[in-house]
C-alpha cells in the first residue's frame, strides 16, 4: 500500500442525503486498510452517529493527506479552491453521469481507489485564478476560482463597456455582455459555450472570451499564465464579477477586477489509464452518429 496516504478526508455533495450509504461504504472499506478516516463536517450531518472525526475542511486540508469527494464537478470546485492553499490532492467520484473532473464511478470506486492507494494512480496539477477587486485604490473583494472568473452584465439587460489592460498594457476596450477569464480547466465550461477553445488541463494558459460582443472582431485571446488580467469598468449597468458562480461583487464605474494566477495549483488523482481525450468524447458526444429520419 502507498503509505503516503494514512489520513483520508471523505467530503461529499452538498445537502444530498443520497451520499450516505457510499461514504459508509467507502469509510468501512477505508479503516479496513488500516487508514485514518476524516468526514468533512457538513457531510457528517448526513451520515447519523458516524464513528468517523467530522472537521471543517481548514482542518481537514490540515490533517488529510488526500480527499476523496463524492458528488458532481460542482462539489469538486467547492472543496479544490479551499484545500489547495494546503497541497491535499483531491480524487472525484461521480453519483451518475461522468464528470469533467469526477471521474470515477461511484459503482466501481472500491475497487479504483484500492488499486490508488496501492500506487497505480497519475496526479495532474490544474492551475488556480485568483481575483480581487479595486475600488477607490482598496482592495473591496477577493476569490479563487477553478474554472473562470466572469465580469457580466447586470440585471438592467444592457452592455457593459470596460477596457482590458494585460500586464499593464492597454489591450482594447469592449461593448459586450461581458468577459470570461478561464483557466484550461475552465475552457470546457462557460468559455465553451461562449466561443471558446478547449484548452488541455497540462497547458498553463488563460483564455479571455467575451460574451456577446458588440464587435465581431473581438475573439477570445489565449495568453501566459504569469499574465496580470485588468478589467477597468466604464459603464457596469449593475454588472457582476463572478468566481467560479460559487461567490460574486458588485461592480461600479472605474472599478478594477485583477486576475493572476493563483500560488497554490489544484492536485487531482486519476486512476491509471486515465484519458482526457475519452471524457471529451464521453461528455461532449463526439462519438455519437448523427440521425437521419428517413423521408416518409
Amino acid at each position: 500500500m502507498n503509505t503516503s496516504f494514512k489520513t483520508i478526508a471523505l467530503v461529499g455533495k452538498f445537502k444530498s442525503a443520497e451520499i450516505a450509504e457510499p461514504l459508509l461504504r467507502l469509510g468501512a472499506y477505508l479503516k479496513e486498510r488500516g487508514l485514518e478516516v476524516l468526514v468533512d463536517r457538513l457531510t457528517g450531518t448526513h451520515l447519523g452517529q458516524s464513528r468517523y472525526p467530522a472537521l471543517t475542511l481548514d482542518e481537514i486540508g490540515r490533517r488529510a493527506q488526500l480527499a476523496v469527494v463524492l458528488g458532481g464537478d460542482g462539489t469538486m470546485l467547492n472543496i479544490a479552491r479551499t484545500l489547495a492553499p494546503y497541497g491535499v490532492p483531491l480524487v472525484g467520484v461521480n453519483q451518475g453521469r461522468l464528470g469533467f473532473l469526477t471521474d470515477i464511478s461511484v459503482d466501481t470506486m472500491l475497487q479504483t481507489l484500492g488499486a490508488m492507494l496501492d500506487g497505480q494512480y497519475m496526479v495532474e496539477e490544474r492551475m488556480l485564478l485568483a481575483g480581487e477587486v479595486v475600488s477607490s485604490q482598496a482592495v473591496v473583494f477577493q476569490g479563487l476560482a477553478l474554472n473562470d472568473v466572469v465580469v457580466h452584465r447586470g440585471i438592467k439587460g444592457s452592455m457593459i463597456e470596460f477596457e482590458v489592460r494585460l500586464d499593464g498594457q492597454f489591450v482594447y476596450s469592449q461593448r459586450s455582455d461581458g468577459l470570461i477569464v478561464a483557466t484550461p480547466t475552465g475552457s470546457t465550461a462557460y468559455a465553451l459555450s461562449a466561443g471558446g477553445p478547449i484548452v488541455h488541463p497540462r497547458l498553463q494558459l488563460i483564455t479571455l472570451v467575451p460574451i456577446c460582443p458588440h464587435t465581431l472582431s473581438n475573439r477570445p485571446i489565449v495568453i501566459g499564465a504569469d499574465s496580470t488580467v485588468e478589467i477597468v469598468m466604464h459603464e457596469t449597468n449593475s454588472s457582476r464579477v463572478h468566481f467560479d458562480s460559487h461567490s460574486h461583487a458588485e461592480l461600479r464605474e472605474n472599478d478594477r477586477v485583477v486576475v493572476k494566477r493563483s500560488p497554490h495549483p489544484v492536485r487531482l488523482l486519476h486512476p491509471v489509464g486515465h484519458s482526457y481525450y475519452h471524457m471529451l468524447r464521453e461528455k461532449l458526444r463526439w462519438s455519437e452518429q448523427p440521425f437521419f429520419q428517413t423521408p416518409s
